[in-house]
């Protein structure tokens, strides 16, 4: 006879296990005091279970204390740009070069600091490191006399606020920005030690190219065995299925599309198993769906102005072949603004406004995996078909069923 109770215990103990493994998914770095505290208890009581799953199916590592969990991603493919780092405020404006420069400057000082900091000194150490001829010759000057500097230095402070990595104390950032106060910060050193997740240390990389460095950084051991092969096959589909919005199969090789081809159905069974995505596979590939819509960092759609642009313009574009210009999708906004302006913010039907609202749109669809960017313009790709507008056809009732509708 069946146990309700062991039934019961068994559902609610893979939905913690989903639960802990969503968080760490969504935040790679989940602190014991953060916004996930709750995922995070859970994640210390199935640690062993979430550390096999993801060494086995992924080859990332997990590791976990009583202060922080930091599970080591590798991504699938070095070459997508399109999910950067980004302001932890409203506007959520994606890092510069400059910016990411000064966070690797400021984790560099806060590993060589003390327990506690201030963002006056913080910044002093900075601008030292920034005066490396090897910065200088790149381009890259931080000298703190212009207020876009502070800003770009308290944006990537805010980011470290918002990992754990500091926790402040007394003070304001837009103080220091507008030059009228100071920050005083304690620094996390546990969570701090646990941030950098690579191969190899950045000092034991000797190449020069940022493509060539990536690939150092993320080397994985020699392969001497079909066995080992078909392992790094299985990690790199999976990461992809887990962090693309959709794996589009031209863009695999030959081995790797044989290999999906015969285990697509074991490697989306673990993976939904684990996290409840649910797969939908298609003619050119696969997209791992979310039901709860919560597992992603750009959703279609989306709300407000530009949400709404960009689904009318995917529907534009999904139903136009080839290469569609630049001039053609400002113009269609300027178009869509007649019909849906009553909707729209009043910036967005200002002259001059549709450079900004198509480009902002576009970067959502290529960051989605629906179109790509060449030299002419944007090309529409499978997926962009689910955005695709058809004409209305209305059915005549017949029968019984037309005198029932009269």
């Amino acid at each position: 006879m069946a146990d309700p109770l062991g039934e019961v215990l068994e559902g609610q103990r893979a939905a913690d296990i989903q639960k802990a493994a969503r968080a760490l998914l969504k935040e790679p770095l989940l602190t014991v005091g953060g916004p996930y505290a709750d995922e995070f208890r859970l994640l210390r009581r199935y640690e062993a279970e979430l550390r096999e799953w993801f060494d086995r199916n992924v080859g990332w590592s997990l590791r976990v204390d009583a202060e922080a969990a930091r599970l080591s991603k590798n991504p699938g493919t070095l070459t997508d740009a399109t999910h950067p780092a980004r302001e932890p405020s409203r506007a959520a404006l994606p890092f510069t070069r400059r910016r990411y420069v000064l966070l690797c400057l400021t984790l560099a000082s806060l590993e060589r600091g003390e327990a506690q900091v201030a963002l006056g000194r913080l910044a002093e150490q900075v601008v030292l490191g920034a005066a490396d001829p090897y910065l200088t010759d790149a381009g890259i000057t931080f000298t703190l006399e212009r207020r876009d500097e502070r800003q770009d230095l308290a944006a990537v402070v805010r980011l470290l606020l918002r990992l754990g990595v500091l926790c402040r104390v007394a003070g304001d950032e837009e103080a220091y920005v507008n030059g009228a106060g100071d920050v005083l910060y304690d620094v996390q050193r546990r969570v701090l030690a646990g941030l950098l997740a690579t191969r190899r240390g950045p000092s034991m990389v000797t190449a020069t190219g940022l493509d060539d460095r990536l690939t150092e950084l993320t080397a994985e051991a020699a392969l001497d065995s079909d066995e080992l092969r078909f392992r790094a096959i299985r990690w790199k589909l999976t990461r992809r299925l887990l962090d693309d919005p959709v794996l589009y199969y031209d863009e695999l090789t030959d081995d790797e599309l044989a290999y999906l081809t015969r285990q697509r159905g074991f490697i989306t069974a673990r993976i939904t198993e684990l996290t409840g995505l649910v797969s939908e596979v298609r003619a050119e590939g696969i997209a791992m769906v979310d039901p709860l819509d919560d597992l992603t960092d750009v959703r279609m759609p989306e709300q407000g102005t530009h949400g709404h642009i960009t689904l009318l313009l995917a529907g534009h574009l999904a139903a136009r072949d080839g290469c569609v210009g630049r001039e053609e999708l400002e113009r269609t906004v300027r178009e869509l603004a007649v019909e849906y302006g009553g909707f729209w913010s009043k910036a967005a039907k200002e002259p001059g406004a549709e450079p900004e609202l198509v480009e902002w749109a576009v970067e959502r669809l290529v960051a989605l995996g629906l179109v790509t960017r060449t030299a002419e313009g944007v090309v529409a790709r499978p997926a962009l078909a689910r955005y695709a507008v058809g004409t209305p056809q209305v059915n005549e009732p017949r029968g019984r069923d037309r005198g029932r509708h009269q």
